[in-house]
């Protein structure tokens, strides 16, 4: 799954008094850090005139002037749409991005809500978050330049959709990018904001919507058990025969999956005293070599039709007010990137359970929702399933940042997020049904 590669957190105080002379936001009353997340850094500001999200762009992959630039313009144009976004704050200068000491901070209006994950939503309420993100995406494709996503199908062409395990993906089930409560932005209704006459379509390779049925769709077909109970088709244009080259731009790369696990099996031997992660760490490790080896024919040859993503959907980043979806925050993996495999990986985030499953029957209320929403076909999400399955697959994120960088802060994470893929690989029709039934 997508990570991001972030220095280890150390103390910094944003310097309050210059950043304040900047914005007509009165004077700073107190500044208390927010929940802390893996990218960049967030402050509750009150001051003499109100209170305030202020966030300080750390993160030296997202925090170049000209990508803040572009969250801040596309947030302003979506919050025009009606999409419940927190567009910055305008300084004296009319700027958004103050840049003091070396360092670049945003300000942002303060908006009360909290986050909930699937198992907090009804049925109705996952299928209007499924609308939701199919509205950020129809929205992103009408005020975002068509250049960007030409670009990114040239990109996505070049390296293939899914990037490898030595890659620098964008997140992982609960890891915020971002920090804490915030918010701003008023929530179009799903399938409004965006008129369907003004949806454009993928740029590439869409068909008519409904044109197959979830069993015809899946790239592949697996037993109760896991293993493949046919060989790969050569000609599917989904799945990649072991037999045959292997395109350029294939997912991640199995051999360099398999030589990163014997790393890690002996970075785990070498850990002193070994305790209880390092005992689970171990047992996922050679469980996922044994897997890699049984579906290493399944490497996925392409990506889907790109689009301009929020590039980090997940309960994080997405503020409720009541029942309602309040904000949609922290946009700083804003890209070009397949729309369907971000569709995938947020309900992967959103309705994983404990245990590492699904909760399936609400994976298929949001993605009828979004499939509608967005305009994608069934055949797109399929690919997107597979996509990211073998992105899933051939992932060890979490395993990198504790034993390589020492970096424990998404060691929780991987109890449910390491038992997921084992769970994905067995109910493979199962969640490929859910997705596109």
């Amino acid at each position: 799954m997508p990570r991001s590669l972030v220095p280890p957190l150390r103390p910094h105080a944003p310097p309050l008094g210059a950043l304040l002379r900047q914005y007509a936001a009165g004077s700073a009353l107190a500044c208390d850090p927010v929940d802390q997340g893996l990218l960049n850094r967030g402050y509750r500001l009150r001051t003499t005139r109100g209170r305030y999200f202020l966030k300080h762009h750390f993160d030296p992959e997202t925090a170049a002037p000209e990508a803040i630039a572009r969250q801040h313009g596309a947030t302003q144009r979506l919050a025009a749409l009606g999409v419940p976004v927190a567009p910055p704050l305008a300084a004296h200068d009319g700027r958004t991005v103050a840049v003091v000491g070396g360092h670049a901070y945003a300000l942002h209006p303060w908006i009360e809500g909290r986050h909930r994950h699937g198992a907090q939503l009804t049925a109705e309420q996952c299928g209007r978050l499924g609308a939701l993100l199919g509205v950020v995406h129809a929205s992103l494709e009408r005020v975002m330049p068509v250049e960007g996503c030409e670009q990114g199908e040239k990109s996505a062409s070049a390296r293939g959709g899914a990037r490898t395990a030595e890659g620098a993906p964008d997140s992982e089930p609960g890891t915020p990018s971002g920090a804490g409560t915030r918010g701003g932005g008023g929530l179009a209704p799903p399938g409004e904001g965006v008129p369907d006459d003004d949806r454009h379509r993928a740029r590439a390779g869409r068909s008519a919507p409904g044109a197959e049925r979830a069993a015809s769709l899946c790239p592949a077909t697996m037993g109760a058990d896991g293993a493949r109970a046919d060989k790969p088709d050569a000609g599917h244009p989904h799945v990649q025969n072991a037999e045959s080259t292997t395109p350029v731009d294939a997912g991640a790369d199995p051999a360099a999956t398999f030589a990163l696990i014997d790393d890690l099996l002996a970075r785990v031997r070498r850990h002193r005293p070994a305790d209880s992660f390092d005992e689970l760490a171990r047992h996922r490790l050679l469980e996922r070599r044994s897997l890699l080896e049984q579906h290493v024919g399944r490497r996925p040859p392409h990506g889907g039709p790109v689009g301009w993503v929020h590039g980090d959907f997940h309960p994080f980043n997405l503020l409720y007010r009541g029942d309602a979806p309040a904000a949609i925050v922290d946009w700083d993996r804003l890209g070009v990137k397949p729309r369907a495999e971000e569709a995938v990986r947020a309900a992967a985030i959103f309705f994983v359970r404990p245990a590492g499953t699904l909760d399936l029957p609400k994976v298929r209320a949001y993605a009828r929702a979004y499939r509608r929403t967005a305009g994608a076909t069934p055949s797109e999400l399929a690919a997107a399933v597979h996509r990211v399955w073998w992105e899933r697959l051939n992932d060890f994120w979490m395993l990198r940042w504790h034993y390589e960088r020492g970096d424990t802060r998404a060691d929780s994470q991987f109890p449910a997020a390491s038992a997921l893929v084992v769970w994905w690989t067995r109910e493979y029709e199962a969640v490929c049904d859910a997705f596109v039934g």
